[in-house]
């Protein structure tokens, strides 16, 4: 286990500047640096790093975080891994702490299956790309299918051969319960043991770091079924999460601005062969919201391609329905529907690159996608038909937060039930649309959403000025309340830290949702300011309500007795909190 107290130090040593400056250039712009952001497709630069509070930030895609942040989202490292190489960049050497036994029990088990699974993966690997290259009807399907040598070894496309027990000449411990849980052989109910993959092309399924994970295969006769057949979910792959080509496809995801996802995985291999390098797939599942949102930090334009047939329809409709809940006013979504008979790798063998990147750019968008669909089989002439369309249009639009696109896709909807936006409000239960739209751009903030909020900023800016006094004026059990008193006790302990290490502090005490809020607080604070005169208004204010709710308090509780009663504390009280007139008249004569 790596100490909390060092990756402290480690983010105070460390300049956020320096990491980022490796990776993507930056540029001077004021008392930040801005470039064009990694993360997503841009022509003007909105994403900003903060040498002050040590934060990048993109106005654009929303992409935020720390030197140890930026490391794990644009290299894939692991935690543990960005950790070693920022400390690695300031010469520091990460020690370890010993973890109690039940802890560093469950963590070495964790790690050993993890390491045993990537281990029998890769030696899988090997073996279906070596078997490939011996396996002459496989080169002979590939070439068929227009796949050049260069282009399958990209992708470490290998074979595996017909027969029940071929990995026994790789794994001479075939009874080994990791090739079990790694999806590489299946027991039977007699308890005995055989290759899941046969006589398919293999496709190596690869993480963020460009680990195997998984496997899919696609059978070269076919007759046999399933057409793929996929690795079950194992403690290294989630069908959910993970996207087949991503890790080779993030470069050209980029720089094209769109992404573009198919079915399957002999398409996005096909598509690369003919210079479309940005496609992805789902991996034998629907795409769903995690997928959405991984693509979403790589661009701002998601073509959907699928096959015109009923099974190509069902899986576009499936994709446009998980994707609603992701959607942003930025973000453009789109569905491409080929000829029935054609699917992408036929499609652009016979018609090429530019052809099929000239029908993406007339691709249905999604709202089109929405309206066409629910009036399909709806000619919407009788009231009933009106009535099926709202029912079936309600739970789409309720799921849509970006005020924009909900906006316009009500309207149209309405129009189409021939009732205006009003009355359909009046008789769907949907959302309010009444937030003003978040700007791509934001402007500085001098005042945050409120004093307790303010003085927070103030001391992450300025930790040193914390002192033990303030405490006194934090009262009650709200959770800005506990977040003031959780950062002026933080800062007492951190006088001399960055605004990042002040905020990691934090992660173990405040809610999660109120830190993220701070965070984008803080990355709107004007710099500019006069921390010291800010923090010394915001501590009078801070103050002042204090003695207010405290007089206010004093009050209610001397109402429900005659003034003679009270006892000396209480009339020291009054005089504390400003009512000195009052307690002089209680004084003895």
């Amino acid at each position: 286990m790596i100490p909390e107290s060092f990756i402290q130090e480690l983010l105070n040593r460390v300049d956020i500047v320096d990491v980022v400056d490796k990776s993507v250039p930056l540029k001077k712009a004021g008392a930040n640096y801005s470039a064009c952001c990694p993360f997503h497709n841009e022509k003007s630069p909105s994403f900003t790093v903060s040498p002050t509070k040590q934060f990048y930030h993109c106005f654009g895609c929303g992409a935020h975080g720390t030197a140890l942040g930026f490391l794990m989202e644009y290299q894939g490292l692991s935690f543990v891994e960005a950790v070693h190489e920022l400390a690695k960049m300031v010469g520091l050497q990460v020690p370890q702490v010993q973890a109690t036994p039940e802890a560093r029990e469950q963590a070495h088990a964790q790690q050993k299956v993890a390491a045993s699974l990537q281990e029998v993966l890769q030696q899988a690997a090997d073996y279906y790309k070596a078997e490939l290259k011996k396996s002459p009807r496989a080169i002979e399907y590939l070439k068929a299918r227009g796949l050049s040598g260069k282009v399958a070894a990209k992708f470490q496309i290998g074979y595996a051969p017909a027969g029940w027990q071929n990995l026994q000449s790789v794994f001479p411990q075939y009874e080994n319960e990791a090739l079990n849980v790694a999806g590489l052989v299946v027991e039977n109910e007699q308890g005995k043991r055989y290759d899941r993959f046969r006589d398919r092309i293999m496709f190596p399924i690869h993480d963020q770091k460009g680990q195997v994970i998984g496997f899919g295969g696609r059978v070269i006769n076919p007759e046999d079924t399933p057409k793929y057949y996929n690795s079950p979910e194992t403690p290294l792959f989630q069908k959910g999460h993970e996207l087949y080509g991503l890790f080779l496809a993030r470069r050209a995801i980029r720089d094209a601005g769109r992404a573009l996802v198919v079915e399957g995985y002999m398409d996005v291999v096909a598509l690369a062969q003919y210079g479309i390098e940005y496609a992805v797939a789902a991996l034998g599942t629907a795409t769903t919201p995690v997928h959405i949102a991984k693509l979403m930090r790589q661009a701002d334009e998601i073509v959907f391609c699928f096959d015109g047939d009923n099974a190509g329809r069902t899986a576009a409709w499936r994709a446009a329905m998980n994707a609603l809940p992701a959607l942003s006013d930025g973000l453009k979504l789109s569905f491409l529907f080929l000829p029935k008979e054609h699917d992408p790798d036929s499609y652009v063998r016979e018609f090429g690159k530019e052809k099929f990147e000239a029908e993406m750019k007339v691709a249905m968008p999604l709202s089109q996608y929405i309206l066409k669909h629910l009036s399909e089989n709806n000619t919407l002439q009788s009231q009933e038909d009106k009535v099926r369309f709202l029912n079936e249009a309600e739970p789409i639009l309720q799921q849509i937060k970006a005020p924009r696109s909900a906006m316009f896709l009500r309207k149209k909807v309405a129009e189409l039930a021939q009732l205006s936006t009003d009355e359909m409000h009046s008789m769907l239960k949907l959302p309010s649309l009444n937030k003003a739209p978040v700007q791509a751009r934001p402007k500085f903030s001098r005042t945050p959403s409120s004093l307790h909020k303010r003085f927070c900023l103030m001391l992450l800016m300025q930790p040193s000025f914390a002192a033990a006094e303030d405490l006194l004026w934090v009262v009650g059990q709200g959770d800005e309340t506990q977040l003031l008193r959780h950062t002026i006790e933080t800062c007492l302990i951190h006088p001399h830290s960055k605004p990042v290490v002040i905020m990691r502090a934090l992660e173990t005490k405040v809610d999660a949702k109120l830190l993220r809020d701070l965070e984008r607080d803080l990355h709107l604070l004007d710099e500019t300011l006069d921390m010291a005169l800010e923090l010394t208004g915001a501590r009078h204010q801070l103050k002042q309500t204090y003695t207010q709710q405290s007089s206010n308090v004093l009050l209610a509780h001397l109402s429900e007795k005659p003034l003679s009663d009270l006892t000396e504390d209480e009339k020291a009280m009054l005089r504390t909190v400003g009512f000195k007139t009052l307690a002089t008249k209680l004084e003895p004569k």
